[in-house]
């Protein structure tokens, strides 16, 4: 298995103020680097290379700790597809998000094992599990058919689902997180049942194993630090007290 990390995309003109930087990837958690949280994690899984997709300032701090770093584009898009072809020939990938806070090498390893087999599999937590494992943070949960979930950002993909994956990866990516967008592109069946409250995971797994043409699956119950990420000020500032508040206890 390799590990793949997106780091190319810049963050709000108050975040990066926030942070000192325009990278998510080196905003400041508790003592550390956000991407440094998340190499950690994947890297006690030990793979065979970490690949960082990353503008210059974020590749120079992170070279020593991976094996490869791919200049970023400003294209969100363009990244995905450079992550994608990161280790060309693996049979599995997995693919992470640079803005993981909390994420461990435990939540990472209950993933895989649980994803196994799947042509591409994504991380969901239970909204419950998460407001209980992170009290307090700004909501990061959607409601599909009668169940509140959180969406991850840890992605598991087999080197055979690569290619089919490439095709449609950058648009359903950036919508992961709207789900009327995700609707819009899922077609206009699911798209109706959006709009009358009726749609399910499973809907979004069926769609997606008809377009993509492999096993498309979501992955439930996964650790909250899969997809609690930083998109907003809010959120960094909820993760770097949550983060100093930690590191002040096993002081």
């Amino acid at each position: 298995m390799h590990v793949v990390i997106t780091a190319g995309g810049e963050c709000a003109p108050d975040l990066a103020a926030a942070i000192g930087s325009p990278s998510k990837a080196l905003a400041p958690v508790g003592a550390r680097r956000c991407i440094d949280v998340v190499i950690a994690a994947a890297r006690d899984l030990a793979p065979e290379g970490i690949a960082v997709i990353a503008p210059e300032a974020v590749a120079d701090h992170v070279r020593v700790q991976v094996d490869r770093t791919i200049p970023a584009d400003p294209s969100g898009i363009v990244n995905i597809a450079r992550a994608l072809d990161a280790f060309p020939g693996t049979a599995l990938l997995l693919y992470l998000t640079c803005d993981l806070p909390f994420l461990t090498t435990a939540a990472l390893a209950d993933f895989v094992a649980r994803a196994a087999g799947a042509g591409v599999a994504m991380a969901l937590a239970d909204a419950d599990a998460y407001a209980a494992e992170y009290p307090g943070a700004p909501v990061h949960s959607v409601a599909l058919g009668g169940e509140r979930i959180a969406n991850g950002s840890v992605f598991l993909i087999d080197g055979a689902a690569i290619a089919p994956v490439g095709t449609t990866a950058g648009r359903f990516f950036t919508a992961r997180k709207s789900l009327p967008r995700l609707a819009m592109l899922l077609g206009p069946a699911l798209l109706a049942k959006f709009v009358l409250r009726q749609l399910r995971v499973a809907d979004v797994e069926a769609r997606a194993r008809t377009v993509l043409g492999v096993d498309a699956r979501a992955v439930r119950d996964c650790a909250p630090s899969t997809c609690y990420d930083i998109d907003s000020l809010a959120d960094w500032t909820y993760a770097h007290s949550f983060a100093l508040a930690q590191e002040a206890v096993s002081d």
